[in-house]
């Protein structure tokens, strides 16, 4: 499989460390962020600028606090996502595409980290949300790493497609 490209080990290795290192790094600072809003932002709202400001909020449900209830379910899913995620790595084929996979890897694990550890039961916690835009729903960094690891990944695998449809035989070049 490699024999025709020496280079494609260290290069799969590097991806795979990678987003391995971005996963940890979103892990470890969402989980770092949502500690500081526990303890500062227990009793007080701080207004940032414009309709920013930081307000705690405990979601027990998933996107836009739907759900509520489904802790164990939604633990579980996660666990499954991240594996699906992890699994999937083979087709990311930038480094920055790596990242991307990396950022919703390490915002699920940020998430499911909450459910399992900040509740009375397994799954039963509530992830820790604090970033208040004032219109749009409260979020946090795990959130937010989601969603722009989401846009990189889509957009890598648009170019991708475009770029395989464009040589002979439909290969990725």
């Amino acid at each position: 499989m490699f024999a025709n490209r020496p280079d494609a080990l260290p290069d799969r290795l590097a991806r795979n460390f990678k987003l391995a290192i971005s996963s940890l790094v979103i892990l470890c600072v969402d989980q770092i962020t949502k500690a500081w809003a526990v303890v500062a932002l227990d009793d007080q709202i701080i207004d940032v600028v414009w309709t920013l400001r930081l307000r705690l909020v405990h979601n027990t449900g998933f996107a836009f606090s739907a759900g509520s209830g489904l802790g164990p379910v939604l633990a579980l899913a996660a666990i499954v996502i991240v594996g699906v995620l992890w699994s999937s790595r083979r087709r990311v084929r930038a480094g920055w595409a790596a990242s991307g996979l990396g950022g919703i890897i390490g915002g699920a694990l940020g998430n499911l980290t909450d459910r399992l550890f900040r509740g009375a039961g397994w799954g039963r916690g509530a992830v820790v949300d604090f970033v208040d835009l004032g219109w749009w729903p409260i979020f946090n960094l795990a959130d937010a790493s989601i969603t722009v690891g989401l846009v990189i990944v889509l957009f890598h695998l648009y170019r991708t497609e475009r770029q395989s449809s464009r040589t002979p035989g439909g290969a990725p070049e």
